[in-house]
């Protein structure tokens, strides 16, 4: 990714972009989920004292995130803003790439989809593409369904590289039989484009976006399709989620299928859901690697989080135990990475640092 041309994307987005000034002190019951009203600046907040927080610990936290690169943090209580904060040059109007934590927007698009009607993720993905959309023999494709992509068990070889092409996309092991972190899983949308009969991202911002008043765009990357955004539309979409898909009394994507894409999906990797990450299971798997880990993905995190997790650390934390979402943009905090890394079990030490 070239620094230069996401720059340039950076900016034409933040000019365009619909999001938000600071806010207001909240005033609804504290034990109703607030969501910030749609095409508006303003987004309720809460005093960190009014939750026996640690209030002392914050600084040290902000002066950790800034010293790892950090771009945005936000931390969200019950969907009102406890924590918001930007560093080196970014700003609330600023986009910034969701990179793989944009997973979960495809994976909420299929369930969008689904419960339209347009598509079944049990059916296999030629239903939709036709045949030939891989290289793997006709009789092996027909195995890959549109479930495999949501939990990347494709059996398609990962050590190509990143390009989703027919020739790129080469058997190896049958479907559901082999977990491997790939790009395939990007197909999906083009399922979703071609049952809808409507491009990927007029689909997407009529079923998503503009419901949840999200702003941001779709770019082209690395044969890629990468999501921008500013940091508040990231904290919308773990909202969403966290509410089980329902934003105020509209259910977006049904809850039955949220509640399967944040389980284990599969019995290889039990920290994988439908392109989330597992937080609290007995072992794990991770990109480019067939080794099974022992223990739990991020041990400093509550045993029930579940992550969308981007290259070089955009994060998208959402404990339910707590009634947390919390946000990280920015550049990698150590060395460049495709989802976990070791940041995130140092983050959640600091964090624990105030909340517990």
């Amino acid at each position: 990714m070239k620094n230069l041309y996401i720059f340039f994307l950076i900016t034409i987005l933040s000019c365009s972009s619909n999001s938000t000034n600071n806010t207001t002190q909240a005033t609804a019951n504290e034990t109703d989920l607030y969501f910030p009203p749609l095409n508006s600046s303003s987004w309720d907040t809460k005093e960190i004292s009014n939750l026996n927080w640690n209030e002392n610990n914050v600084q040290s936290l902000l002066d950790f995130l800034n010293e790892k690169n950090t771009k945005s943090f936000i931390v969200l209580h019950r969907g009102k803003i406890v924590i918001e904060h930007y560093f080196n040059g970014h700003a609330e109007n600023t986009n910034w790439y969701w990179a793989s934590a944009g997973k979960t927007l495809t994976t909420t698009l299929t369930g969008i989809a689904q419960d339209d009607g347009l598509i079944n993720i049990n059916n296999k993905v030629s239903n939709y593409l036709g045949t030939g959309w891989t290289s793997a023999p006709l009789a092996k494709e027909d195995l890959i369904s549109c479930k495999n992509l949501l939990t990347m068990t494709s059996g398609l070889d990962d050590s190509l590289g990143e390009s989703v092409s027919p020739e790129n996309l080469q058997y190896i092991e049958d479907a559901g039989q082999r977990w491997a972190y790939h790009n395939v899983y990007v197909k999906l949308q083009d399922v979703v484009a071609q049952a809808s009969n409507q491009t990927w991202t007029n689909y997407f911002n009529t079923k998503l976006k503009d419901k949840i008043g999200m702003s941001g765009a779709w770019i082209m990357l690395d044969d890629l399709n990468v999501y921008f955004s500013n940091t508040r539309s990231m904290a919308r979409f773990g909202l969403l989620i966290s509410n089980n898909g329902k934003w105020e009394d509209t259910q977006i994507v049904s809850e039955s299928f949220i509640n399967d894409a944040i389980n284990t999906s599969q019995n290889i990797n039990e920290s994988y859901g439908y392109l989330w990450w597992l937080n609290g299971k007995n072992s794990f798997h991770l990109p480019q690697s067939q080794f099974e880990f022992n223990g739990e993905l991020i041990p400093n995190a509550p045993n029930d989080m579940y992550a969308a997790l981007g290259k070089n650390d955009q994060k998208i934390y959402i404990i339910p135990s707590r009634d947390l979402v919390i946000i990280r943009m920015g550049e990698a905090a150590d060395d460049s990475n495709f989802a976990l890394s070791t940041f995130d079990n140092e983050l959640w030490e600091k964090i624990n640092l105030i909340i517990n």
